[in-house]
């Protein structure tokens, strides 16, 4: 079975940002916020912000690794992306529809084909 890890949560990416800054090596960062040196550098690749024209605002800033983890995140959530599915969901429960029926295939399907269309 695979291990279990915690995202870096935003006061955690604060302190990598600020330690960054100050040229830390990525050892030290991990050690000190009790991490796999992997995680930090994956998390500073991930997120690292990047500008073709103004190069001097490249870097890791902290706020802007924690939006874009959350949108990373948030691609895999059905009803977060497709709130139309959200609100299905929801009516179909007020009307007395179990979780199991409001995950039947022919509910995503629908909202799938209609996704499709619209594009």
């Amino acid at each position: 079975m695979g291990s279990h890890y915690c995202h870096l949560k935003l006061g955690e990416r604060h302190k990598l940002a600020k330690w960054l800054e100050a040229k830390m090596p990525i050892s030290e960062i991990a050690d000190r916020l009790g991490r796999d040196a992997y995680t930090i550098c994956r998390d500073i690749k991930r997120y690292r912000y990047t500008d073709t024209e103004l190069h001097e605002l490249n870097g890791y800033y902290a706020v802007n690794a924690q939006g874009m983890y959350e949108r990373r995140r948030a691609i895999h959530r059905k009803t977060i992306v497709h709130p139309e599915v959200k609100d299905a969901i929801e009516d179909r429960l007020k009307a007395g529809w179990s979780p199991e029926q409001n995950r039947s295939p022919a509910l995503h399907h629908r909202f799938q084909a209609a996704a499709i269309l619209t594009k």
